[in-house]
């Protein structure tokens, strides 16, 4: 998709540089892929303890197996 934006050059060529890349868009797209990776886990961490997980061996070995 193109876009026109406006953005800082001394953020974005330290962007190339942190994420080893050459190109603007490489590198916006990688620090896009790190924004969104980080909030999926942000929104995963603030699960935890909320789901309750009464699993055992057996019962996981029945979902594996289809039944």
């Amino acid at each position: 998709m193109r876009t026109t934006i406006d953005l800082d050059r001394d953020l974005l060529r330290e962007a190339m540089q942190v994420y080893h890349v050459r190109s603007a868009k490489a590198a916006v797209n990688a620090a896009l892929q790190a924004a969104v990776r980080q909030e999926r886990r942000r929104r995963l961490r603030s699960l935890l303890g909320q789901i309750n997980l009464d699993l055992d061996l057996a019962i996981l070995e029945e979902w594996r197996n289809g039944r």
